[in-house]
């Protein structure tokens, strides 16, 4: 005879599954995990490349305020402004150090100041570097500067306040404001195109006679850079004199020429704008966007290496 199987009530209960067990977590582990995380972001940001935000009009037209970028941290090798945070003391020291070329927009940071600027490299070491009337001389010769087609930039209010308050809000591109035939309002800049000795071609803008117009001829030290902004009337670079503000941090420009291990890296491209009227809300940003900026390439053209104009000293 076939067995038969007991009833339900009959049966044995099964002991409790072990599986029901509530996990422990095991925080050290996570922990690790977590710092690991950081460092390895930390490492990719100080080594490797970093996001960069323009918050002023040094560097128009080329850069707008509210672009951002990626900066590149190898060109020119490390030093102590490579790690983030800038939590290293400053320092002349440099590992694979290498010099940046003619036309590098590249990452500074000033004498006493925390915040990064961005500039342009308009002579290397052992130039003779002056500005007369807005023009480059470079060693007793005139570099090339050609009148271009003004630019056209939208009339956005971040270009005039810069992402400050009201009060700070600049006013001198006024004259320049008109309204196309679309309706859209835009600035159209005085624009010319200067070529350094190595080909490198760049759009700058020059619109008012200012004291940085002029600026005497120096000799670039060993291992270091001039730079200026592209926007040669609002831009605190090398031509303009470092002080230290009342409140005792660094403040004006570049003052000369800036060491190389003060560089802490090169800009390579744009990776998208806004234009300042964003909000909190993140849906916001797609209105704010600027387009046709997305990826556009920070490395200046390059042309056949042209004669210098002027006359040699």
């Amino acid at each position: 005879m076939t067995e038969r199987t007991a009833p339900l009530a009959q049966r044995e209960p099964s002991p409790p599954s072990a599986g029901k067990d509530k996990p422990v977590t095991n925080w050290l582990h996570e922990l690790r995990g977590l710092a690991l995380m950081l460092l390895g972001v930390l490492a990719f940001h100080s080594f490797v490349a970093k996001p960069f935000y323009i918050p002023s009009i040094s560097m128009m037209p080329g850069l707008l305020v509210g672009d951002r970028l990626i900066v590149s941290k190898y060109p020119y090798g490390w030093n102590w402004s490579s790690l983030s945070f800038h939590l290293l003391p400053r320092s002349d020291w440099r590992i694979f150090g290498s010099t940046p070329e003619y036309g590098d927009i590249v990452i500074v940071v000033p004498r006493n100041r925390k915040a990064d600027l961005i500039k342009r490299v308009v002579a290397l070491p052992g130039d003779r570097i002056a500005v007369i009337d807005g023009r480059i001389r470079l060693n007793g010769r005139f570099i090339p500067r050609e009148i271009e087609p003004p630019v056209q930039i939208a009339a956005d209010d971040a270009l005039t306040c810069e992402g400050q308050l009201p009060g700070h809000c600049y006013d001198g591109f006024g004259q320049y404001r008109t309204r196309l035939p679309s309706g859209r309002e835009v600035y159209e800049l005085p624009t010319y195109r200067e070529t350094l000795p190595n080909g490198a071609s760049y759009q700058v803008i020059d619109y008012t006679d200012q004291d940085l117009d002029n600026y005497g001829e120096i000799t670039v030290p060993e291992g270091h850079v001039f730079l200026m902004g592209d926007d040669r009337d609002r831009s605190a670079d090398s031509r303009a004199p470092f002080y230290v503000n009342a409140l005792g941090e660094g403040d004006g420009g570049l003052g000369g020429p800036v060491p190389l291990s003060d560089i802490g890296g090169r800009a390579e491209f744009i990776t998208f704008s806004l234009d300042g009227t964003q909000g909190w809300n993140p849906l916001s940003w797609w209105t704010a966007l600027r387009s046709g900026r997305a990826f556009s390439s920070l490395r200046p053209s390059r042309v056949p290496a042209p004669a210098p104009a002027g006359a040699a000293d």
